[in-house]
């Protein structure tokens, strides 16, 4: 487990200046990428937005399998121990991520029961939910992740948000909170899907009150400019990848699109990530479902395997480089190669060649619909891997965040 500095902000996080700078500082587009990182620097995201199901049914895991994967929310590495892995390698450039991460672990191993990791991490307004880390998480953290829920932001400490709302939380709560409020403005409720019984609600809901909002003009507006959405956690480099997409440079058709299939493509009573983008919380009961890590059908098995997880703050490379030959089975690699150059590629996927056993998995996103790798890996690392492209495009239709355009399987040959 990697130390991490709890308050290093972007302008001394090298790991993160690293990963994302490419140009000038003063140029647009360096401009551009410094004010991304200043905001990523923070807590960005309180829940992650890739679907665990779908991954755990890409990588077919197995209990001998070794995983590595990138952090985020943590709710996905939580998710994965639910099948009982060997191990699951955690790593992160944001401190906030890390330690977020060590939090949730620690919920599950040390607070009393389901009932309380579920008040805990699920649950707004729940006012105890300090004092539940006072008494059962602090004194089992370590020293570093302690410090920093303990710490004070606006004159609060930082664990509090966890008794009001923590999912209101970040850049990307306050990114959906604005969206609803930009929607109140032109007179409609979008919580308002979170009482709809069927698709065939969801979708007339859909139609009559939200598509309408994408033709707003303070909606295009703010949707062509890449800096109005540094909030949905999209750098520079995935809007342009976006913008590509349609003729006139516009990505208000593509989060329209988006957006229809997260209203229209899944019963609410089936899709958390719904839940969240329209209702800013969770199903209770008889809503709908929680997050696959909090279901109480897996919680007995996650929380008697949360000591087989190591949280790094560090990046994928970085870590891989310093692990054994053929000493890897699945890796999870989020939409982070969107961000990357060919060179930063490259470096990554020699690291993961090296490491991976054979029939390794690797499975990513992607922000357009092709697979980012093709043409730009080079050939000695590219033939080591064959792509399940018509199992990549049916995976991409079954996801139920459904915030990007291609869902991507690669296995490495024998």
């Amino acid at each position: 487990m990697t130390e991490f500095a709890p308050d290093t902000g972007f302008r001394k996080n090298r790991k993160l200046k690293d990963a994302l700078l490419r140009h000038k500082a003063f140029s647009k587009d360096g401009l551009s990428e410094r004010l991304f990182g200043l905001l990523f620097s923070g807590l960005v995201y309180p829940q992650i937005w890739e679907d665990p199901d779908l991954d755990m049914q890409a990588m077919e895991l197995q209990p001998h399998h070794r995983i590595v994967t990138i952090g985020s929310g943590g709710c996905n590495m939580l998710a994965y121990l639910s099948k009982a892995p060997a191990s699951i390698d955690v790593v992160d450039l944001n401190p906030h991520h890390v330690a977020l991460n060590r939090l949730k672990l620690a919920a599950f191993k040390h607070l009393p029961g389901h009932t309380d990791l579920v008040r805990f991490l699920a649950m707004p307004n729940e006012r105890s939910n300090s004092q539940a880390f006072d008494h059962f998480l602090s004194s089992n953290l370590d020293r570093t992740t302690r410090a920093y829920w303990n710490g004070r932001k606006f004159g609060r400490r930082r664990v509090t948000v966890f008794n009001r709302n923590f999912y209101e939380t970040g850049l990307l709560g306050r990114f959906i909170g604005a969206a609803h409020l930009l929607a109140r403005l032109h007179g409609v409720d979008l919580k308002e899907m979170t009482k709809t019984r069927s698709i065939r609600e969801q979708r007339q809901f859909f139609d009559e009150q939200v598509a309408p909002l994408f033709e707003k003009p303070v909606v295009r507006w703010i949707t062509g400019r890449k800096s109005s959405l540094f909030g949905l956690g999209i750098p520079p480099q995935q809007y342009d990848e976006l913008a590509s997409l349609t003729a006139d440079q516009s990505i208000a058709p593509v989060l329209k699109h988006r957006l229809e299939k997260l209203a229209c493509h899944f019963p609410m009573s089936e899709n958390y990530f719904a839940w969240q983008a329209f209702g800013r919380r969770y199903a209770t009961d008889d809503e709908g479902p929680l997050p696959t890590y909090l279901k109480r059908q897996h919680y007995e098995v996650i929380r008697a395997n949360v000591d087989r997880v190591n949280v790094h703050h560090a990046s994928f490379t970085e870590l891989l480089t310093k692990e054994p030959a053929a000493s890897r089975d699945r890796y999870i690699l989020l939409d982070a190669q969107d961000w990357m150059t060919d060179q930063q590629m490259n470096e990554l996927w020699a690291e993961i060649t090296r490491t991976a056993r054979p029939g390794a998995r690797v499975i990513f996103r992607t922000a357009a619909e092709k697979s980012v790798i093709e043409g730009r890996l080079s050939a000695s690392i590219r033939d080591r891997w064959q792509y399940f492209e018509e199992k990549s495009k049916d995976m991409t239709a079954l996801d139920r965040s459904a915030i990007y355009g291609g869902f991507h399987i690669y296995g490495k040959n024998a």
